[in-house]
């Protein structure tokens, strides 16, 4: 197939080439399936999200609008439908432990974290991630992973962008808290106890 970009595989598809649709599953289905176990912390269940989201972004392909980035509508899709299964499983997470940080704290987790092997690293942002509130973990993969921006995150999402900032401070703090006990564990407080 010679089209390549996203607006030529929907052109495609919506004159009749099905087939070409595979296409935009096959480039976009790594991170529609990150933004669903973000969310859902649950593979089998972000799996069937992840495939509900496609056949719905199919289904409404004649609906979308040209001049909004396709990733941004695709993964407004997702997040809503995984926020969706979210409710209806009635589970809710919180993060149970969060510290005020220094600059210097931030700064000397920063540094440790580049003296791990990247996969070690990758682990313990995964793992911390996954500490997160669902949302905001997703919103957080969107902003580092994805690099959308503030504002293509608040059409994705439905949030403000002032929202989308507060969300990002915050879980940048709560992350750096995690991660710091992680690359620091030796620091400690006179009493012997993390701090």
């Amino acid at each position: 197939m010679t089209t390549t970009t996203d607006h030529d595989i929907i052109e495609a598809t919506l004159g009749g080439n099905v087939q070409a649709f595979s296409t935009l599953v096959a480039r976009y289905q790594d991170f529609v399936f990150t933004i669903a176990v973000r969310v859902l912390n649950h593979r089998e269940e972000a799996e069937e999200v992840a495939q509900d989201s496609f056949i719905k972004a199919f289904e409404a392909l004649s609906s979308y609008r040209k001049e909004a980035k396709f990733s941004s509508w695709l993964y407004s899709i997702v997040y809503r439908k995984a926020l969706d299964r979210l409710r209806k499983n009635k589970k809710a997470r919180t993060l149970d432990f969060v510290e005020d940080l220094t600059e210097g704290d931030e700064t000397q987790a920063v540094n440790g974290l580049e003296q791990l092997e990247l996969q070690e690293r990758n682990a313990m942002i995964q793992e911390a991630l996954e500490q997160l509130p669902e949302s905001d973990a997703a919103i957080v993969s969107f902003y580092y992973y994805e690099n959308q921006s503030v504002k293509e995150i608040a059409e994705i999402t439905g949030l403000t962008e002032d929202n989308i900032k507060i969300k990002l401070h915050r879980s940048r703090k709560k992350l750096f808290s995690l991660l710091k006990h992680y690359v620091l564990p030796e620091h400690h407080n006179h009493n012997g106890r993390a701090i």
